[in-house]
């Protein structure tokens, strides 16, 4: 059974509820399709019905408590039986439900959907934004047109639930292709035809996630893995570890944590004084690393480690992962200005691979990069960086926008433009990059 993507899981959720974010959660089917009454928070719905959550029980809890009721001519709570109210129930299993109702015989396996809220205000006026990270999956074989539809239908079916104020919802299609090419005449045909009113599909003029990454497979052994890196960078490795360079894997529950939390953090000001990239606050990552604890109890739960390289007294680099059961992802990275020809990148990343690949991950996502190997892009070294290690380049068409409010989007996005415009132009100018 297909496991989930981290940035769909109850534990990234979490997180980002306690960085301005409300998150919520319901149930879709295999279709994307949004199932009537399964919502998992009792504070999910805004309209005037209820959930059919029990007693106000945590999230834990509503796995085993919440029900399930197909609709009736398309609406939901009508002409439902106490026998089709006790027969049809939701069953957790491996990060999935199945609907099993005695009453028809039908099994229904259905996923749970995280959504995350952002409210902002600007003078009196309020409003909010929903965004759905990678989901929901493109069914196989599914052509622009039909997926774009199904967009569309679950944008309206979670109205309900959303802040009145909400202007859109905005998706990041979990698409992926192996050309630019392939993913632009996707992208294109996924916001084609959609007209302009409240309801349609708009590419957002930012995206979310990044579009383009490497993706490398865990399964072949550690010496297939470096035999499919190009050769300096096996040379880099052995480099570094000829030097002397070590590295160390972290965890917030680590006694020596708290040190090595504060090295990496002077780490990361001194990236963005040097190359001019912004950084969440400290209490971002250090929340992050702290609910990434391994735990015996939650096998499952994600597990985030903070690895330093270090060379005698002098920290070189760190980096944060994020392992779980579908993926390994690079999520940050920061180095410092001393002995960088000590190359201790390489050497981070390779221990990185080898830790996920020994903690059972298929995958390690090197997570963004530019999309062409552009000598003119001004991040054209990241591009060299990541693919050099082998892997496949992964091509995703970015953020989608349904609006539920067209004056407010069409407000919103103007100032989204305004804002990207400064930071990628004026800013850089500045600082003179």
């Amino acid at each position: 059974m297909e496991k989930q993507r981290f940035l769909q899981t109850d534990f990234w959720a979490a997180f980002k509820a306690n960085h301005g974010w409300k998150a919520l959660s319901f149930f879709i089917d295999a279709e994307g399709q949004l199932l009537p009454d399964a919502v998992c928070d009792d504070k999910n719905r805004q309209g005037k019905n209820s959930s059919r959550l029990t007693n106000g029980s945590s999230h834990a809890q509503i796995v085993s408590s919440i029900s399930f009721v197909p609709a009736t001519n398309g609406r939901s709570g009508e002409n439902k039986t106490e026998k089709e109210e006790k027969d049809s129930t939701l069953v957790f299993v491996d990060k999935t439900m199945q609907v099993e109702s005695d009453s028809s015989s039908i099994q229904k396996t259905v996923f749970r959907l995280s959504v995350l809220v952002r409210s902002f205000s600007v003078k009196v006026r309020k409003f909010s934004i929903a965004y759905i990270p990678m989901a929901p999956e493109r069914g196989a074989g599914e052509d622009a047109s039909a997926y774009r539809l199904r967009l569309q239908s679950l944008a309206g079916a979670l109205k309900p639930y959303l802040p009145r104020n909400t202007i859109c919802v905005r998706f990041d299609p979990p698409v992926d292709f192996a050309t630019c090419e392939e993913r632009d005449t996707f992208a294109v045909a996924l916001a084609s035809a959609s007209g302009k009113s409240s309801g349609a599909l708009f590419r957002a003029p930012v995206a979310v996630q990044p579009p383009d990454t490497v993706l490398l497979p865990l399964a072949p052994g550690e010496e297939e893995l470096l035999a499919s890196m190009k050769s300096k960078w096996r040379y880099n490795i052995r480099l570094a570890e000829k030097k002397g360079v070590s590295v160390r894997a972290y965890h917030a529950s680590d006694s020596g944590f708290p040190e090595a939390f504060e090295h990496f953090y002077e780490l990361f000001e001194t990236t963005s004084k040097r190359d001019g990239v912004s950084f969440h606050a400290k209490s971002y990552y250090r929340d992050l690393l702290e609910r990434g604890c391994p735990d015996a109890g939650e096998p499952d739960k994600p597990v985030i480690t903070l690895y330093l390289a270090q060379h005698e007294q002098d920290y070189l680099a760190g980096i944060i992962t994020l392992c779980c059961a579908r993926e390994a992802v690079y999520l940050y990275g920061a180095s410092g200005n001393v002995k960088r020809n000590y190359m201790p990148a390489y050497l981070l990343q390779w221990t990185a691979i080898r830790d996920a690949k020994q903690a059972g991950a298929p995958v390690y996502d090197f997570y963004g990069m530019p999309p062409t190997d552009d000598p003119g892009h001004p991040m054209h070294g990241l591009y060299l960086f990541k693919t050099g290690f082998g892997g496949n380049i992964v091509h995703r068409p970015g953020s989608f926008d349904v609006p539920l409010r067209r004056h407010g989007y069409r407000a919103y996005i103007a100032a989204e433009q305004v804002r990207a415009w400064w930071h990628r132009k004026v800013l850089k100018k500045i600082k003179g990059r």
